[in-house]
């Protein structure tokens, strides 16, 4: 009798997912990613998680190829939402208002946060960014666990991902820690999870 080699572990294979839906995300065009940011702002506002919500809503500033959910922020500034973005503060995630044109500035990784003068505050709506998923909620990031941490932190909030049909996957390698989106919203449909 041989032995079986046992499976990767979870996060062995979600990195090597992130790196294959990164890929996938970072090959597409960017005048394609303009005119599907488009359909995902309109499904993302067609969510009934606003038709009596009362903010804050959070989201989070693109890099890279990321799906861009800067024109649903400024959408719902209209509608008179509050909002905010979130920063890493030691480690930890934290959620600052900010508003359409007030100052932004560097917040590591990459990232665009508000400036750290501004209050804190705690979502009632987090738009969160993907790097892959699956149809039951689960999502892979960028493996440092925030948003997973921040989900289950902050109790019951409505969770909505956003991102390109291209990073759909089969199957996330989900783990105990790992919290499931309410919605994930892509250029091609809108995804009632759970």
């Amino acid at each position: 009798m041989t032995d079986m080699p046992s499976p990767p572990d979870p996060a062995v294979r979600k990195a090597a997912l992130r790196e294959q839906a990164l890929a996938r995300r970072d090959a597409l065009e960017i005048d394609d990613r303009l005119i599907w940011d488009e359909a995902i702002t309109e499904g993302v506002l067609a969510l009934p998680a606003f038709d009596a919500a009362e903010g804050p809503v959070s989201a989070y500033w693109p890099m890279r190829s990321e799906a861009d959910p800067r024109p649903v922020l400024e959408a719902l500034h209209e509608r008179g939402l509050p909002l905010c973005l979130p920063a890493i503060v030691a480690k930890r995630m934290i959620f600052r208002r900010w508003a359409p044109y007030k100052p932004i500035v560097p917040g590591g990784f990459g990232t665009l946060v508000p400036d750290p003068a501004q209050p804190e505050v705690v979502p009632a709506i987090l738009i969160v960014p993907l790097a892959a998923f699956d149809r039951r909620g689960y999502r892979i990031g960028y493996g440092k666990g925030h948003y997973d941490a921040k989900l289950a932190e902050i109790g019951p909030v409505t969770s909505i991902g956003i991102a390109y049909g291209a990073q759909e996957i089969d199957t996330v390698p989900d783990e105990p820690h790992d919290r499931r989106l309410d919605w994930i919203v892509t250029e091609r449909e809108t995804i009632r999870c759970g």
